[in-house]
């Protein structure tokens, strides 16, 4: 597959096999491996499950996920099991995992729902209005070694710093194809796809010369977003110990949504 990719051709991050079986595409391959899938697609893909899951309730959404990135999740046949921790009737915990057919957990995610009733409550919105992805220009990702991976089946538009630049980044994101080959993207798909970006947009140290990874990412939604477009707007802080943390607002085109946190290890090469 290359960069002539086309909606209606069938092609996405994913095929689903099954309600529970998913083939990964080469469009989920992350930018260090070339088996590995970056985190982005298989965390929306478990946020996906946690909504679609047999016996949801239409009346609750999700207000915070947690992923644990156990290993890095291979380009594969991959299953996804969900169940149910707390069940309440405001509130619910859901979990998911994601793994090689066969095989153990490479990623797990927590999800609390909470129940929503339209225009119960006022509106308290805080945060900046950003440029809109209209207002700037596609930038290109980082180099990679291979041409076809999440960073060509995403369009990138950085407001302020760029990949290549160290330091703070705030950066619109739209996918270029589906999450699931065939079937409608949704706006959380939007969103979760992006939010695992923000340690790259924000990174504060050479790639070349340090590691900085993620093995977790929380994503807090106090709106549901709208549209095509999700922006992370990241800032790094590293501990001399090799502590670091990676968050971010996140935003859609009509303003703040929530925020993200990813927490860091760093290491020189």
């Amino acid at each position: 597959m290359g960069m002539g990719m086309g909606m209606g051709t069938g092609e996405g991050f994913f095929v689903r096999r099954d309600a529970g079986r998913f083939a990964a595409t080469e469009y989920t391959r992350g930018p260090w491996d070339a088996g590995s899938q970056h985190a982005g697609p298989p965390a929306a893909l478990l946020g996906r499950a946690v909504e679609e899951r047999p016996g949801a309730r239409a009346d609750m959404r999700i207000a915070r996920i947690t992923y644990e990135i156990l290993r890095p999740v291979p380009i594969g046949e991959l299953e996804v099991t969900t169940g149910v921790l707390r069940s309440g009737r405001s509130t619910e915990v859901i979990e998911a995992a994601i793994a090689p057919v066969g095989g153990a957990p490479v990623m797990l995610a927590r999800a609390l729902r909470i129940r929503v009733a339209e225009e119960s409550v006022p509106a308290v919105v805080s945060g900046p209005q950003l440029p809109t992805p209209g207002e700037v220009e596609v930038t290109p990702f980082f180099p990679v070694p291979w041409e076809t991976g999440y960073h060509s089946a995403m369009e990138t538009r950085f407001t302020e710093g760029a990949f290549v630049e160290r330091g703070p980044g705030t950066c619109w994101m739209r996918m270029k194809v589906p999450l699931i080959a065939g079937e409608e993207t949704r706006p959380l798909d939007r969103v979760l796809i992006a939010a695992d970006s923000g340690n790259g947009i924000s990174a504060v140290m050479d790639f070349g010369a340090y590691v900085f990874i993620n093995s977790d990412l929380t994503v807090h939604l106090h709106r549901h977003p709208v549209g095509e477009w999700a922006c992370v707007q990241a800032r790094t802080s590293v501990d001399p110990a090799g502590i670091g943390l990676a968050d971010a607002q996140l935003h859609d085109e009509k303003g703040p949504i929530g925020r993200s946190a990813q927490s860091l290890y760093v290491a020189p090469r």
